[in-house]
């Protein structure tokens, strides 16, 4: 694991953990409220959970500034959390409730919040990665010193969003760190039945832009220290493209069963649980206190999403007006 015992203080290090502990437990309770179809808590047809990828989303995210931007896919419960939107209004939002932070309107898929730069969920695929290069184009034209942190999922990258939007990046030197998530399958296909090029952050070459590296994404300090490292070079030179390699506990989407043939790497990737390597850490450097102190998050995290739960329960249902509110042709 990578040592930034020295750079993160004892506090920072405790967040990351129960960031993640927190991101874990709302994904599982979210599942289960899902296939819950007597309350029906959650409708749709589609879930996608973040288990298995926090150390991505956490890392990342809290290498930027409050000032700096972030937008996802729609694997985006995780990444909204460790930017820090209210998980209430997050749990709201997916029981179609007016306190969602989309208001109800945009459910799982959608989380949005302006008042932390977290430009979505996104339910087309790469589809976000245009809005991630147009905010960049803002930043740079106003001549701001902010950044983009635009995450990406394997399987976005052979769409035609992906080649416009990075390409355009590096041609007017946008301030985007591209971050791709490769969880190894886009839905259900493996990245290397796919991709020509496997090795998909090597396609920053194709675009004359700086190839970041590729990085273990189930070890959120290696996370961490590479996407600082980057930030601060698309600060000021422009876009970088990197490459996380993660896994997810889940299928695609919850209506995806194919993943539960694949124990042998479900295995491996377990073994090697994002959450576990850190407590490991932890507990090895810092001693038996650190390690109550992480059971004490467990559980702080769990009250968290019990919480989450009752207000989103306890929320109106949207109305007529909240319906038609924001429609104006």
């Amino acid at each position: 694991m990578a040592d930034l015992s020295v750079e993160l203080t004892r506090e920072e290090l405790l967040d990351y953990y129960g960031t993640m502990v927190l991101i874990r437990r709302f994904e599982e309770r979210s599942l289960e409220l899902f296939h819950d179809k007597r309350n029906k808590k959650i409708g749709g047809v589609y879930l996608h959970l973040y288990n298995g990828q926090e150390a991505v989303g956490v890392g990342a995210i809290r290498a930027l500034r409050d000032d700096d931007h972030v937008i996802t896919a729609y694997r985006d419960h995780g990444p909204a959390i460790a930017r820090g939107l209210d998980p209430r209004r997050l749990m709201a939002e997916m029981f179609g409730k007016t306190t969602g932070v989309s208001g109800g309107k945009g459910g799982s898929m959608h989380f949005a919040d302006r008042s932390k730069n977290f430009w979505g969920g996104y339910a087309i695929v790469a589809g976000h990665l245009p809005v991630a290069a147009g905010i960049a184009l803002e930043i740079k034209y106003n001549k701001k010193d902010q950044v983009v942190l635009c995450l990406i999922g394997d399987g976005a990258t052979n769409n035609g969003y992906f080649h416009e939007s990075l390409n355009i990046s590096a041609v007017w030197k946008l301030p985007v760190v591209w971050l791709i998530e490769n969880n190894l399958y886009g839905m259900g296909t493996p990245v290397y039945a796919a991709s020509g090029q496997p090795e998909l952050v090597k396609r920053a070459i194709a675009y004359g832009m700086k190839q970041g590296p590729r990085i273990d994404g189930q070890d959120v300090l290696e996370v961490h220290k590479a996407v600082v490292e980057a930030i601060e070079y698309a600060r000021h030179s422009g876009p970088i493209l990197l490459e996380a390699m993660t896994y997810r506990y889940e299928g695609h989407g919850v209506s995806d069963k194919i993943f539960r043939t694949r124990t042998d790497e479900m295995k491996e990737f377990r073994d090697r649980d994002p959450i576990t390597v850190l407590g490991d850490y932890l507990c090895s450097h810092y001693g038996e206190s650190m390690c109550r102190e992480l059971e004490e998050l467990e559980h702080k995290a769990v009250e968290i999403v019990d919480e989450s739960v009752e207000f989103a329960d306890k929320s109106p249902d949207p109305t007529y007006d909240d319906l038609i509110r924001n429609v104006y042709a």
